[in-house]
């Protein structure tokens, strides 16, 4: 089980408000969220409500200010993430409804264009574990959470032009 408290201020200030579960609309709890302290778990915190926008994952410790992990604006959703024990595995696309060259992954790909020689991977199939997929090599830019089941657009998910390059697995004692 996993426990996050976010705060309406910086630094660890003003209102909080303590999470313990998936929550699409934080607004109903605190006008605005600038800092957070996870204390056990892992989590995905998004920009935006309902689980959209830019995605930041966060393992227990400290964020004082929402700013010095890159986001843009005020913590709005978030989503815990299962601690997963078994195997890992998911098959990537290169282009979107499941068409065009495929590989099945069952570890992390630090760079898909290298590896695979795909030049994109735009639907994946995520058959075991929790993934984190990166806009470019090396887990690097931007990223996205993906838990099990079928994605067959990323454009679909928000992430229009956004060009996937990394892949990780969740391995965290979440």
């Amino acid at each position: 089980m996993g426990k996050i408290i976010f705060y309406e201020e910086r630094n660890f200030q003003g209102r909080h408000y303590e999470c313990m579960s998936d929550c699409s609309d934080m607004s109903s709890f605190l006008s605005r969220c600038h800092s957070c302290r996870v204390e056990s778990g892992c989590f995905v915190v998004y920009d935006r409500p309902n689980f959209l926008g830019n995605q930041y994952f966060l393992r227990r410790g400290e964020y004082s200010d929402y700013g010095s992990f890159g986001m843009s604006d005020s913590i709005r959703s978030c989503r815990l993430i299962p601690q997963h024990r078994g195997s890992f595995r998911m098959r990537i696309f290169e282009r979107e409804n499941f068409l065009g060259q495929s590989h099945e992954l069952v570890d992390d790909c630090d760079n898909i264009v290298d590896r695979y020689r795909m030049s994109d991977c735009q639907s994946c199939s995520v058959m075991d574990g929790h993934w984190l997929m990166y806009e470019q090599p090396h887990y690097r830019g931007r990223m996205m959470y993906l838990r099990p089941g079928e994605y067959r657009s990323m454009r679909e998910l928000g992430h229009s032009g956004m060009r996937l390059s990394s892949v990780r697995r969740i391995m965290d004692s979440c």
